[in-house]
């Protein structure tokens, strides 16, 4: 095994995990956590105080 046989799996298993990734966060069955995940920057934060008090 030399240099390029281990870039070559390296590539591979670099792709393998982009792939991996993207569809997991694309998945529709994350759709509803990440849309909850997208608003937090937009809460007021007295009314997250008061959620988490409760």
């Amino acid at each position: 095994m030399d240099l390029n046989d281990l870039r070559s799996a390296v590539t591979v298993v670099s792709m393998l995990s982009f792939v991996g990734i993207a569809l997991w966060a694309w998945s529709r069955r994350n759709r509803a956590r990440f849309d909850e995940a997208a608003q937090l920057p937009f809460i007021d934060e007295s009314s997250r105080r008061g959620a988490q008090h409760e």
